[in-house]
């Protein structure tokens, strides 16, 4: 075991032990009873790495506030080679807490019955405490007599803040060693119990324009910066988004204006302006045709990008893919938002989006998941992972 040190200065509340044999809801519910806002991981990194100490079968490696648990079972009899690996990720961190009063989505978490239906509240129940729950109760369970693959369980941290602050990407960088070996991934990001295949890409930059200073009483001795705008929104207005196919799964594309500054006082002529623009790009584009694409629709203009994340194509044509299609039994779908397949796409591993949880609930103040998909999603995987072998 290695252990990287970790420089913060925190000083966390010792985490409880998590304890990996009970229910799927009940780990849930223990992980969701951690709080771990972005930048506040160590307690429920230490909680995970401890439960993950207590396997045997696993060689875990910890850099931070992110865990690497590797399994280096021996080749199968009577095949040539090394196992096939397999990585099953997820971030440990959340958005921040809930602030408006009488949330359901505070720590600690609340359980409901819902027609019928047990119903897990809190922070993360969503956004993905569910599915690092079933990452570790995976991690605990197959050992080398229940499968035949290896496997990489990563856990990391920063995944809901500003890109250069991930956690994976920390981890590829200082360890990839640990993570490029795989042939295959699932990050189980929420997809309501659905494989959601790839990614849109995203970029966000400003439209900037410069004018000239003046009095508004005398308007006529400036050059209105906000005013010069106006072209760029009457493009944004007209534009038509497509949707693409790429490996068979529609992808819907975005390109939206998410913010406008400028001008410093109620009467003076704005010198300065700036239009902050999202763009979400399928799959069939790299990030350089993606740039030259917008730089197309805002000819003229200066544009000043903040963040740059490739696209992922589907991960679906692989024979590990149709087998974890076949063990869901759910058609797959494609993932619109942007998610850490485009990471592992990236270092040369297909992956797919699989998770419990509706991803429409994601960051908002009821962030809640159901009994029945946690052991559904654990169900699927592990079936899955045991390879057609007999259970006793």
């Amino acid at each position: 075991m290695s252990v990287s040190p970790n420089t913060s200065e925190r000083h966390p509340v010792p985490a409880p032990p998590l304890n990996l044999d009970v229910s799927m809801p009940e780990l849930t519910r223990a992980l969701l009873d951690l709080e771990s806002v972005s930048g506040n991981e160590r307690t429920i990194a230490d909680a995970v790495h401890m439960a993950l100490s207590f396997c045997p079968h696993l060689h875990l490696t910890r850099d931070g506030d992110a865990i690497i648990a590797r399994t280096e079972f021996p080749p199968l009899p009577g095949v040539e080679g090394e196992r096939t690996r397999i990585i099953l990720a997820g971030h440990l961190d959340t958005v921040p807490l809930p602030t408006v009063e009488g949330s359901l989505g505070t720590v600690p978490s609340t359980v409901r019955e819902e027609d019928g239906h047990s119903v897990l509240y809190g922070r993360g129940a969503t956004d993905m405490k569910g599915g690092v729950a079933v990452q570790l109760k995976l991690a605990a369970e197959l050992t080398a007599q229940d499968t035949d693959y290896n496997l990489t369980y990563i856990f990391y941290d920063n995944e809901e803040v500003a890109s250069e602050l991930s956690g994976l990407a920390r981890l590829i960088r200082n360890h990839g060693e640990l993570i490029t070996d795989a042939d295959f991934g699932v990050l189980l990001e929420p997809t309501n119990g659905t494989i959601e295949g790839g990614c849109n890409g995203t970029m966000r930059f400003f439209v900037r324009t410069r004018g000239l200073a003046a009095h508004s009483g005398r308007a006529w001795r400036g050059e209105n910066a906000i005013h010069a705008l106006a072209p760029a929104l009457a493009a944004l207005a007209s534009y038509e988004p497509k949707t693409i196919a790429v490996e068979g799964l529609d992808y819907r594309e975005g390109l939206n204006a998410v913010q406008i500054s400028g001008g410093v006082a109620g009467n003076v002529i704005p010198d300065a302006a700036a239009m902050h623009v999202n763009y979400r790009f399928a799959p069939d584009k790299t990030l350089d045709e993606a740039i030259a694409h917008v730089r197309e629709v805002f000819a003229g203009y200066e544009l000043d990008f903040v963040d740059l994340s490739p696209a992922a194509r589907p991960g679906l044509d692989t024979p590990l893919a149709a087998s974890l299609i076949e063990a869901v039994g759910e058609e797959p779908q494609p993932k619109y938002g942007w998610t850490d397949v485009a990471r592992l796409s990236e270092i040369g591993i297909p992956a797919v989006n699989f998770g419990p949880g509706d991803a429409l609930l994601a960051h908002t103040d009821n962030e809640h998941v159901s009994f029945s998909q946690l052991t559904r999603c654990h169900a699927d995987l592990r079936a899955w992972l045991l390879s057609d072998r007999d259970e006793d």
